[in-house]
C-alpha cells in the first residue's frame, strides 16, 4: 500500500525561508498558526500565476512585495513566498485568449505549456511537475512543491485534430471546460451566457469530457452555467470525482460566480471537492466579514452541506483577483489557519481543507 498523501513532510528543506516566529509577527498570527500551515500538506486548486510572466516578464522564481497594485489583481505568488506560506502543491493553469482564432488558440496553448516547463526547469528542482500521486508523493519527499498542470478554459482544444487526446500523456491533470465566455463547450455562468441561446453542454462538450475521463484529467465545473454544469454530471464517469476548483457559494453570497447548494452536494457525491476562491468580488456579503473571515465562512457552508470532505482552497491567486487585504499572497496562508484556529476547527478539519481532500481526490483519479 503506498504511503498517504496527507502524511507531513518537508517542505523544500534545503532552501531558506522566513523563520515562524518573524513570518507571524509580519502577518499578525500566532507562531501556532504558522508551524500548523507548514506542517500540513497544502494545496491550492486554482494558481494562475502564470498569467504575469507572459503579460509582462514577472519572475515567478525572485521575491517579490506584490503586483503593481499592491495586492490587487497580479502579484500574489511568487517561488519565495510560497515557500514562507508552506504551499506544498497547486495547480498551475494555463489560460489561453478566448478572442483568439480556435487555430491559434491551440497553437497558443502548445507555446505555453512548453514556456510553462521551462519556468518549472529554471527552478532547478523547486518546483517539479506530477502527473499522478505517486509522483507528487516523491516531489514533496525531495522538497519541491509539486505543480500539477491545468488548462483553463477548454476552448484552447477546440482546434486539436484528436481533441483532448492531443495533449501529452497525464501531463495535463484538469480542463476547466469553459471559462468567462462562451465556447464550443457550453455557455459560461458568466453574463456572457445572455449571448447565447442553448445554455446546456453542447455535443462537443460532452465528447470532451468523455475524453477527460479516459485520460484520467479532472473534469473543473467551476465557470459553467448551471445547464451545463448538470449536464456534464449527467454524462460524466460517475465513478471518478469531480471538481470546481475555484469557486464561492450562493449560500453565503448569493452570486452568478458562486455554486448552489444542490451543486456542492453533486461534487461532494461524486467524492470531488470544491475549492474556494480567495476573490473579496465573489466572497464579500453585506454585513460580512471584510477579512480572511470571508474565506472561511464559504468554506463552512460548504463541510455543512457536502460533508467534511467536500472543501478545499482555490485561491485564483494571480487571477486578477482582489483578495482580503490580509491575504494579499501566498505568504499568508497562515493566516488563514488562524481564522481556522479562532473558529475551533479540529486539526483534523484544518489538514483535510487545508490539503488533504484536495490530494485524496487526486489520488482517486491517479494514483
Amino acid at each position: 500500500m503506498s504511503a498517504p498523501l496527507t502524511a507531513p513532510v518537508p517542505l523544500l528543506p534545503a532552501r531558506p525561508r522566513v523563520d515562524a516566529p518573524t513570518l507571524a509577527r509580519r502577518l499578525g498570527v500566532s507562531v501556532a498558526a504558522v508551524e500548523l500551515t507548514r506542517a500540513c500538506e497544502l494545496v491550492d486548486l486554482h494558481l494562475d500565476t502564470f498569467i504575469p510572466p507572459r503579460l509582462w516578464g514577472y519572475g515567478v522564481l525572485d521575491r517579490h512585495r506584490g503586483g503593481p497594485l499592491g495586492h490587487r489583481f497580479f502579484g500574489h505568488v511568487d517561488l519565495p513566498r510560497l515557500h514562507d506560506g508552506g504551499l506544498g502543491a497547486g495547480m498551475w493553469s494555463i489560460t489561453t485568449n478566448p478572442f483568439r482564432s480556435a487555430p491559434a488558440r491551440w497553437a497558443q496553448l502548445q507555446r505555453n505549456l512548453k514556456a510553462m516547463l521551462a519556468l518549472v526547469q529554471q527552478s532547478r528542482g523547486a518546483l517539479e511537475v506530477c502527473r499522478t500521486a505517486a509522483e507528487l508523493r516523491a516531489a514533496r519527499a525531495r522538497g519541491a512543491h509539486g505543480v500539477l498542470l491545468a488548462i483553463q478554459g477548454g476552448n484552447a482544444l477546440e482546434a486539436a485534430p484528436r481533441g483532448a487526446h492531443d495533449l501529452p500523456d497525464q501531463l495535463i491533470t484538469r480542463v476547466t471546460l469553459v471559462h468567462l465566455t462562451n465556447s464550443a463547450y457550453g455557455a459560461t455562468s458568466s453574463p456572457h451566457h445572455l449571448l447565447r441561446r442553448d445554455k446546456g453542454l453542447s455535443p462537443s462538450g460532452a465528447r470532451l469530457i468523455e475524453q477527460l475521463d479516459q485520460m484520467r484529467v479532472f473534469v473543473d465545473l467551476a465557470h459553467i452555467h448551471p445547464k451545463g454544469f448538470w449536464d456534464a454530471v449527467a454524462v460524466h464517469d460517475k465513478r471518478l470525482p469531480l471538481i470546481a476548483t475555484h469557486t464561492g457559494v450562493c449560500g453565503v453570497r448569493p452570486h452568478w460566480r458562486n455554486l448552489d447548494d444542490a451543486q456542492l452536494r453533486a461534487i461532494a457525491d461524486s467524492g470531488g471537492v470544491a475549492g474556494v476562491i480567495f476573490s473579496t468580488a465573489f466572497l464579500q456579503r453585506r454585513g460580512g466579514p471584510a477579512d480572511a473571515g470571508m474565506v472561511i465562512e464559504h468554506l463552512e457552508h460548504i463541510l455543512r452541506v457536502g460533508g467534511e470532505g467536500a472543501a478545499a482552497l482555490g485561491s485564483d491567486f494571480d487571477g486578477a483577483i482582489i483578495p482580503p487585504a490580509d491575504l494579499p499572497g501566498a505568504d499568508a496562508y497562515p493566516v488563514l489557519v488562524q481564522k481556522m484556529l479562532d473558529a475551533r476547527w479540529t486539526e483534523d478539519r484544518v489538514r483535510r481543507v487545508l490539503g488533504g481532500n484536495a490530494l485524496r481526490t487526486f489520488e482517486a483519479l491517479r494514483p
